[in-house]
């Protein structure tokens, strides 16, 4: 308790304060069109709190502002002023996130969480080194980067919040002052839609610049510390990526995208290999190396600018372990220990710095397959004319040779095309370059075969498929038939013959996000963990090596909060062999944006991982703890799918919320929604802008939506005790609880209580609005705490200020919506007001889809 009082001390010294001092910069922003509107901005804020909590709709509130504080009574020369307080606030949240970075690592000195040194020495105490060693050496924790559309700051953006970072840690008042004036004067947004292309180098740009550093230093660390002269595992921390490689409902993703991604990559790479030895050469200068240094210097030269000139990672190597045994035998091994370190990041990043993912969805496939086989003659018109085990021995055995050019539909033609391309990639790249296919929505075993079978027909031997099938079970009905259907898989001779030639290991992807929107927020996470214990026991059964990769998005309805908790709150019965988790939107600057913050981030994975093996009692959940949770989970289900059949639920969502806008801003390349059907159902919503609308709302129900009812009534059955029990005792239920209490504190009804009175939409609102008390109210009781995020003052705080800087923004957000829907003269920019203002919000909440 001693240690959250001195961080939150410093919080507010490094934070809070410094913020406040250094937004009185912005006060004074020499700009056209910007006179007053920092010093009316605290005016505002003011007037938003107070009018929300007199129940004042935000029409009142604004109404009232522009009468009493500016006197615009024009509606026209109104909305220039709102536009103005968005850019503003915008800016103040870039401004927020630089102090809130800066003062990460003296956050840390306060920090409980455990680091690699606090483990290390825990290790020394209980005298496990050898068990570490081991578990350590094989271990792996592997962070992939997904540009999901919540990652929208340009990298001149990225440069400047960089480098307000830099001149915040040294109170460079007025190098801050011109920096925050060009910020001023800098777009935050894209001009125009980012195509896959932009997305994948705005992401390439934090690989070169930050993760290329600090995966270097991180392995440097744990080798230095671990006590095992001989430890290479140079697997420890991998980076994985999806832009450009996942197609999944983005059919600007091509067959050539994917192409001139994974060519970015590796020319971005050996910018950072040249760079990297052009400082090691300054040192050795000593003559007889100096043909090897520079035969290396030209090759990289060549391969960072030209995709046809690729040096492999054997050609690297054998350079450097040249240079190396000379400096050991002619020049006192100096400088051994900077060539060293390089060699080191050679092995880690090989020639593809991260893997590049392949992802489609299984009706994609099912679509490419029904075309061929048309066209083979094996069927008239569709796929259920064959039996299954005709339709397996198809796919086995059957060998047709395919050409794109034999068919005409687009996605036919690029899934071939796709698929032939993969092996030059591999050839540039190394086979770690791109080695998995991923399917969403599998729900049988023809998720994975369809997948097998396409790549025999596309020209590779099925002796030589070096990739992985990796099924994503991300509905309620596909985790529940997920056993089966891998049980099935391991049961089909050559497929088990493909998974002996991939060492026995079989990936299986597990979708947090869609989850959570088709169970509700307890049965998804629950059901999630039970597929999980039910799979690891299937695949070691079947003498196989289960990896569990997550798709966890940022907030905690989406499978995200604290992570570190989720992951050392897992059972014993799941596979434990290697963490692997997606990262997106703001999350990727947010969590592992610096250098600090991505090595902290990391080093909670590899602890987490590891805990669960070597310390403590393993963790375990009793068959009476079981029942309660999923009797808990059945309960919160049921009042969440009856909100999910409301006739209300989505036209609110299309008519109440932003749900429609996502696709309108300039933010990612991919479509809002799946498929292209008029009508709107749940099923093709994108869980980024379900999640998202949510939390644009303040309403954030996918994240607790149902608790409330399932505590109370057991609470009515007098049973409260035992669910306060299983918070005290089961490391997962509370993890899931407390995250739950992170998406309560950053709710905030009164912003739209105005909607009680709506004659269409008012008795929906009051459902959200009565489980949302509800929730909140058996949290803290189950719990114990008295406010929500009690344990985590600075987490708390930083919310808090967060929420209070948006709070202008969000009335002019609901004050747009509303005159939208009274069809003003200007609904067209009352709507571009809706759009504009997504972007401040969603960089403020920094996991909010």
């Amino acid at each position: 308790m001693q240690q959250q009082t001195k961080r939150l001390e410093e919080f507010k010294k490094s934070v809070t304060n410094k913020f406040n001092i250094y937004n009185s910069l912005f006060l004074s922003l020499p700009y056209k069109n910007v006179e007053n509107v920092g010093i009316l901005i605290p005016l505002l804020l003011d007037q938003c709190e107070k009018g929300l909590k007199e129940g004042k709709d935000p029409q009142e509130i604004l109404e009232v502002f522009f009468s009493n504080f500016v006197d615009i009574q024009d509606e026209r020369e109104r909305l220039d002023f709102m536009f103005r307080i968005v850019q503003y606030v915008e800016r103040q949240v870039v401004l927020y996130d630089s102090v809130e970075d800066s003062a990460f690592p003296k956050l840390q000195e306060y920090s409980s969480s455990l680091t690699i040194k606090d483990y290390f020495e825990l290790v020394n105490r209980t005298k496990n080194w050898d068990k570490v060693s081991k578990k350590l050496s094989t271990f792996s924790a592997r962070i992939v980067l997904t540009a999901h559309p919540t990652q929208f700051y340009t990298p001149a953006v990225l440069d400047i919040i960089a480098e307000l970072r830099s001149l915040i840690d040294e109170d460079r008042i007025h190098d801050i002052d011109v920096t925050l004036q060009q910020l001023g004067l800098t777009s935050l947004i894209n001009a125009k839609k980012p195509t896959p292309l932009d997305e994948a180098k705005n992401i390439i740009y934090i690989l070169r610049n930050t993760y290329y550093d600090a995966v270097g230093e991180l392995y440097q660390y744990v080798k230095s510390n671990i006590r095992d002269d001989k430890f290479e595992n140079y697997d420890l921390m991998k980076l994985g990526f999806w832009p450009g490689g996942d197609r999944d409902g983005n059919p600007f993703v091509t067959a050539d995208i994917t192409k001139q991604v994974a060519d970015e990559l590796r020319l971005t790479l050996m910018k950072c290999y040249y760079n990297e030895l052009k400082s090691l050469r300054k040192k050795l200068t000593f003559k007889s190396m100096q043909e090897e240094i520079s035969a290396l210097s030209t090759k990289l030269y060549h391969a960072m600018f030209d995709p046809n000139a690729p040096i492999s990672y054997e050609g690297i190597i054998g350079h450097l372990s040249v240079v190396r045994e000379k400096l050991i035998a002619d020049y006192h091994e100096l400088y051994l220990d900077e060539l060293d370190q390089f060699i080191d990041k050679v092995h880690i990043f090989k020639t593809h710095f991260a893997t590049l993912d392949i992802r489609q969805d299984h009706s994609k496939h099912l679509l490419v397959v029904e075309t061929v086989l048309k066209k083979q003659g094996i069927i008239k018109e569709s796929i259920d004319e064959l039996k299954e085990d005709e339709l397996v021995k198809t796919l086995l055995e059957d060998n047709f040779k395919l050409n794109p050019k034999d068919f005409d539909d687009d996605i036919v033609k690029d899934t071939i095309v796709n698929i032939q391309n993969l092996k030059a990639i591999q050839e540039k790249n190394g086979e770690d370059g791109c080695n998995r296919y991923i399917i969403s929505n599998s729900e049988d075993i023809f998720a994975v075969l369809f997948v097998f079978g396409l790549f025999r027909w596309c020209g590779w031997d099925e002796k030589d498929i070096t990739f992985d099938i990796v099924p994503l079970f991300e509905t309620m009905k596909g985790m529940d038939g997920s056993e089966e259907v891998m049980q099935t898989l391991f049961d089909i001779p050559k497929y088990r013959q493909h998974l002996e030639r991939r060492r026995d290991i079989h990936t299986i992807m597990l979708g947090f996000s869609d989850g959570t929107k088709d169970g509700g927020y307890l049965k998804a996470n629950w059901s999630i963990l039970k597929t999980k214990e039910t799979l690891s026991k299937v695949c070691k059964k079947n003498g196989i090596a289960a990896i569990f990769f997550d798709g966890r998005g940022g907030p905690p309805a989406r499978g995200g909060g604290k992570t570190h908790r989720f992951y050392a709150a897992q059972t014993k019965d799941v596979a434990n062999h290697e963490i692997q988790l997606t990262i997106q939107g703001q999350t990727i600057t947010s969590t592992y944006g610096t250098k600090e913050q991505f090595i902290h981030n990391s080093e909670q994975l590899l602890t987490a991982g590891l805990s669960n093996n070597l310390f403590g009692k393993e963790l375990t959940i009793s068959a009476a703890q079981r029942k309660l949770i999923e009797e808990l989970s059945e309960l919160s289900f049921d009042k969440y799918d009856a909100l999910k059949q409301h006739e209300k639920f989505i036209p609110y969502l299309e008519n109440r919320s932003t749900l429609k806008y996502y696709t309108k801003a300039n933010i990612g390349s991919r479509p809002g929604k799946r498929g292209n059907k008029k009508q709107l159902t749940l099923s093709d919503l994108r869980a980024i802008s379900f999640v998202g609308s949510w939390s644009q709302l303040k309403q954030n129900v996918p994240g607790y939506f149902g608790l409330g009812s399932a505590f109370q009534k057991l609470k009515e059955e007098g049973r409260l005790n035992e669910v306060k029990k299983l918070y005290k005792e089961v490391p997962f239920f509370k993890a899931l609880m407390l995250n739950s209490m992170m998406s309560l504190a950053k709710s905030n009804f009164d912003l739209t209580s105005y909607m009680k009175d709506d004659p269409e939409f008012g008795d929906f609102w009051k459902i959200l609005h009565e489980e949302f008390e509800l929730s909140k109210k058996m949290l803290l009781q189950i719990s114990g705490l008295k406010i929500l995020m009690e344990d985590e003052a600075v987490s708390r705080e930083s919310v808090e200020i967060r929420e209070k800087i948006v709070l202008p923004l969000l009335v002019i957000q609901q004050n747009a919506l509303y005159h939208i829907t009274q069809n003003s003269e200007y609904k067209e920019l009352y709507e571009k007001i809706v759009t504009r203002s997504l972007y401040g919000n969603i960089n403020a909440s920094r996991n909010s889809a």
